[in-house]
C-alpha cells in the first residue's frame, strides 16, 4: 500500500481530511475562499510546510490557521521583519507560521508552527484572480489540482520548494474536495459547464444577473476543477467601481474607489488584412514530460503528439514568401538551420519530416539558453519576428528568462503556450507580456491547435500603434492608473484596465466617468469608449483594490532591488494596505488570543504528493530543541535541485505515469485532418493522387474518374475536393485549418480559369464526398 499525506520517518502519513472552496466570481474577477484541514496522527509534534500553486495574476489576501484552541491569523509586514517574528518564536517552542511569495511567482510556500500529536490544524486562505476570456466566450475558472516538480537549471542556486515531494497512486487519497460557487454579473448568466458533474444552475435573481452551482459529488483526484460560465452578453464592454475601505486613509489605494473597465476592442475585419511577411520562430518543449498524456482521461495524445499536430498546422499555414525556424530544448537545444530560411515547399517538406522525428527525449526544461540563441541571430528587414513558445513545464529562474525577453521586446513579438497543469503561470504570462504577445494555457481537453492557430492570426495581424487611454470624469475628480496602457491589441482579445479615483464628484448620484481607449491601425485611428455610474457597488471583500494593487506591484516588482526610494515605498504601501504580498513582504502569524506574534530546530521528511492534490504540504519532525536540523531529503532528489534536471525530470515524469498509465498510450496514427493538411502544398494547392484519395476516404479512380473535364488542372480539382472536405468532415475544427484554407482558396482564383470551372468542380466535388457545400466558401 502506498502511503499519502504527511509522512513521518517511520512512514505513517499525517493525513489531509478535507479541502473545502467556496468562490464568488462577478464577471471576470473570482474571490476564491479555501479550507484545509489535516490531522497529526503521529505520537511526535510536527511542523507542516504548506505549499500550494497559483495563478500568477492571483493575489493572496487572507490566511488563518487554527490548531487546538488558538487562531493565528497572518499579518502582512516587511519581509525581514516577518522572518525575524517567525524565527523567534519558533525557538520558543511555540506555533507559528511564515508566508511568502516564491520567486517563479506563482508559488506560495507557508511554515505552520508546531502541530501537537493527535491534533487537527484548520488552514483558511483567501485569494482574488481574473478570468480568462476563451475563444468562444467563456469565462474560465480553474481550481489547480496538480503543482509539479520545479526544475533548475544547472548551477542555479534556489531552492526548489517541491524538491524532496514522493507521489502516491491514483485513487488513495484520504480526503475530500467540496466546491460552492455564487455568480454575479451584469452582462446575465446563460450557462455554466464544467469538466466536473454539477448541480443544477439555481438562479438567484429573476433577470439572471446571479446564480449559484456546486459540485454533485467530490472532484475526481486526477484533474484540475473547471468551470466555463457563458454570460449573455460577455463581449459588451464594462465597468465596475468599487467603494473605498472605510478604515483606509483617502489618497492611498484602499482609501479611494478603484474601476475596473473591460474592453473588449472591436477592429473592423478589413482594417485588419493579413501579413505576407514575417520571420516565424517555433521553440517547442522536448523534456521528458512532455511524453505525459494532454488529459488523464481515456484516450487522450500525448503532449508531443499533440504538439507535433500542431506544428503540422502551423507550418502549412504559413504565407509564402515569409521566414521560418524550429528550435526544441530540454536540457540542451537544436535548432533545423543556423538561421530562419524562407518558407518554401522545399523547406517546408523538410522541415515537416523532422517534425515528426520529435520525442520527449531532451532532459530537463532549460529555456533561456535557446531564447539566447535566437535573439543572438540577425532579424530580417521587413520581416519582423514572431515567436512561439512551448512548454509544459518550471523553471528556477523565471525572472531571468522573462527579463531576457523584456530587453529584446522591440524586435520581436512573444506568444507563450503553457502545456498541461503544471506549467508555470509566471512564466507563460510573464514572457508573454514582456514580449508583447498573448499567453494561452492548454489543459484538460483543450486542444493546443486551436489556441495556437489563433495566435498565429494575431501574429500575421498588422501592428497596432499609438495605443492610449483617456478618462473623463467630473470636476474634482482624477484616475491615477494602476496598470500601463496596454502595449498590444489583438482583434477579440480582452483588456483590464484599473485605476484609482480620487477626488469626489459634486453630485455622487448623477455622476457619470467615462475612459476612451484609441489606436491606430495602417494610419486609421479607432476609439472605444466606455461609461459607467460613479455610484460603487456594494461588498467588502475588495477583490478589485486587491487585482488592482497586484497589477500595480507586478509593475514595480522588476525595478525593486535597485529602483529608487519613492518606487519601494509605493510598493510597500499598496502591499502592506492591500494584503497582497510582494518581494518586500511577507506573512507572519500573530496569536489572536494573546495579542502578539506567536513564538527548536527541526528536520525534515518527504511528503507524498497525489500528483492531484489542490495543495502539497510538507512536514518537520519535532525533537529536542537543541538537537541540530537534519535534511531527511532524499539524496537522490536533493541532488537534483542542483542538476541540470534530469532526476528532477524522472520524478515529475514518474507522477505523470502514475496518474495516467492506463491511458499514457503513445497516439496511434494522425488524425483525418492532419492527414489531409499534411498533404498540402506550401502555396496552398494540393496534389491529385492516391494520397489524397485515402485522406478523403473516397477511391482513387473515383477521384480521378468525377475531375470535371472541361480544361480543369488537376491541383484545382484537388485542391477544390480538399477544401471542400475540411468543410463538410471538420467544420467543429475551423480555427485549426482556417489559415490554410485562405492560401487554398487564394491559390485557386489565381489559377481556376474561369468562375463556371469552379463552380462545376463545386458541385462534383459535393456529389463525390455527399455534402452541400455552398459556393461563398470559394468567394463566388
Amino acid at each position: 500500500m502506498v502511503t499519502c499525506g504527511l509522512l513521518t520517518s517511520s512512514n505513517k502519513p499525517v493525513p489531509l481530511r478535507r479541502v473545502a472552496v467556496d468562490v464568488c466570481i462577478q464577471s471576470f474577477v473570482a474571490d476564491v475562499s479555501s479550507e484545509l484541514l489535516y490531522k497529526n496522527e503521529e505520537s511526535d509534534p510536527v511542523e507542516a510546510i504548506f505549499t500550494f500553486p497559483m495563478d500568477a495574476d492571483s493575489a493572496v489576501y487572507a490566511f488563518q490557521a487554527r490548531i487546538q484552541d488558538t487562531i493565528i491569523k497572518a499579518q502582512i509586514q516587511d519581509k525581514k521583519e516577518a522572518q525575524e517574528t517567525y524565527e523567534d518564536a519558533l525557538a520558543s517552542g511555540q506555533s507559528s507560521f511564515l508566508l511568502e511569495q516564491m520567486s517563479g511567482g506563482d508559488v506560495f510556500s507557508c511554515s505552520l508552527g508546531n502541530l501537537p500529536p493527535g491534533e487537527e490544524a484548520v488552514l483558511s486562505l483567501r485569494y482574488v484572480q481574473e478570468l480568462p476570456l476563451e475563444a468562444d466566450g467563456a469565462t474560465r475558472f480553474v481550481l489547480p489540482a496538480v503543482l509539479h516538480p520545479r526544475y533548475a537549471p544547472q548551477g542555479w542556486e534556489e531552492e526548489n520548494v517541491t524538491a524532496g515531494v514522493s507521489y502516491v497512486a491514483k485513487g488513495e487519497l484520504p480526503y475530500t474536495l467540496s466546491l460552492s460557487v455564487s455568480l454575479q454579473s451584469p452582462h446575465g448568466i446563460a450557462r455554466v459547464h464544467s469538466n466536473c458533474s454539477l448541480t443544477p444552475l439555481n438562479y438567484t435573481a429573476q433577470d439572471q444577473t446571479a446564480a449559484q452551482v456546486s459540485l454533485a459529488q467530490s472532484a475526481p483526484h486526477d484533474r484540475d476543477v473547471e468551470l466555463l460560465v457563458y454570460y449573455a452578453r460577455a463581449h459588451k464592454p464594462s465597468a465596475m467601481l468599487e467603494p473605498r475601505m472605510p478604515s483606509a486613509q483617502a489618497g492611498t489605494l484602499m482609501g479611494d474607489p478603484v474601476a475596473m473597465v473591460t474592453l473588449l476592442p472591436n477592429i473592423p475585419e478589413a482594417a485588419l488584412g493579413q501579413s505576407q511577411a514575417g520571420e516565424f520562430i517555433f521553440l517547442l518543449d522536448r523534456s521528458g514530460s512532455m511524453g505525459c498524456p494532454m488529459d488523464s482521461s481515456t484516450g487522450h495524445p500525448l503532449r508531443i503528439d499533440s504538439a507535433k499536430d500542431t506544428l503540422v498546422l502551423l507550418l502549412k499555414s504559413l504565407p509564402l514568401g515569409c521566414y521560418f525556424n524550429i528550435y526544441s530544448f530540454g536540457s540542451n537545444f537544436e535548432s533545423f538551420y543556423p538561421q530562419s530560411v524562407e518558407y518554401t515547399q522545399r523547406t517546408m517538406a523538410d522541415s515537416l519530416k523532422r517534425v515528426q522525428s520529435f520525442q520527449a527525449d531532451l532532459g530537463g526544461t532549460e529555456i533561456l539558453r535557446p531564447l539566447q540563441a535566437i535573439y543572438g541571430s540577425p532579424c530580417r528587414d521587413g520581416h519582423p519576428r514572431q515567436i512561439f513558445v512551448f512548454t509544459d513545464g518550471e523553471v528556477g529562474n523565471t525572472q531571468k528568462v522573462i527579463a531576457e525577453v523584456q530587453r529584446h521586446h522591440r524586435s520581436h513579438r512573444c506568444f507563450s503556450f503553457g502545456i498541461g497543469q503544471g506549467a508555470s503561470t509566471a512564466l507563460i504570462k510573464g514572457i508573454a507580456k514582456a514580449g508583447g504577445g498573448v499567453a494561452e494555457f492548454i489543459t484538460g481537453q483543450d486542444r493546443m491547435a486551436a489556441k495556437v492557430l489563433r495566435s498565429l492570426k494575431w501574429a500575421l495581424q498588422p501592428a497596432v500603434t499609438g495605443i492610449s487611454l483617456s478618462w473623463e470624469l467630473p470636476p474634482g475628480m482624477e484616475a491615477v492608473p494602476l496598470r500601463p496602457d496596454p502595449k498590444v491589441i489583438f482583434q477579440g482579445q480582452r483588456l483590464l484596465v484599473y485605476s484609482q479615483l480620487r477626488g469626489q464628484p459634486q453630485a455622487p448620484e448623477s455622476s457619470v466617468g467615462s475612459v476612451t481607449l484609441q489606436y491606430t491601425i495602417k494610419d486609421e485611428t479607432f476609439k472605444d469608449t466606455v461609461q459607467f455610474p460613479l455610484q460603487p457597488q456594494e461588498g467588502d471583500r475588495l477583490p478589485i483594490h486587491r487585482l488592482a494593487a497586484k497589477a500595480l506591484l507586478q509593475e514595480l516588482e522588476p525595478g525593486l532591488p535597485s529602483g529608487s526610494e519613492e518606487s519601494r515605498h509605493r510598493a510597500l504601501e499598496a502591499s502592506l494596505s492591500s494584503g497582497v504580498v510582494c518581494s518586500l513582504t511577507a506573512y507572519v502569524g500573530v496569536d489572536t488570543r494573546q495579542g502578539r506574534p506567536v513564538q527548536g530546530p527541526l528536520r525534515r521528511c518527504p511528503i507524498p504528493l497525489a500528483g492531484v492534490s489542490c495543495f502539497m504540504i510538507g512536514c518537520r519532525r519535532i525533537h529536542s530543541a537543541n538537537q541540530r536540523a537534519v535534511n531527511m531529503v532524499p539524496e537522490n532528489l536533493s541532488r537534483s535541485r542542483r542538476s541540470c534536471g534530469t532526476p528532477q525530470e524522472t520524478m515529475k515524469m514518474a507522477s505523470c505515469k502514475m496518474q495516467t498509465m492506463p491511458q499514457a498510450v503513445a497516439q496511434e496514427g494522425a488524425s483525418p485532418l492532419i492527414k489531409l493538411v499534411s498533404l498540402q502544398n506550401a502555396n496552398g494547392s494540393w496534389g491529385l493522387d492516391s494520397a489524397l484519395a485515402s485522406a478523403l476516404g473516397v477511391s482513387e479512380t473515383d477521384v480521378k474518374g468525377k475531375m470535371p473535364s472541361e480544361g480543369v488542372e488537376p491541383g484545382v480539382w484537388a485542391t477544390v475536393l480538399a477544401v471542400v472536405w475540411l468543410h463538410s468532415r471538420s467544420a467543429a475544427q475551423r480555427e485549426e485549418w482556417e489559415l490554410l484554407e485562405i492560401k487554398a482558396v487564394g491559390w485557386l482564383r489565381s489559377r481556376a480559369g474561369s468562375i463556371s470551372q469552379l463552380d462545376k468542380c463545386l458541385e462534383a466535388a459535393n456529389a463525390l464526398l455527399g455534402c452541400s457545400v455552398a459556393a461563398p466558401v470559394f468567394g463566388l
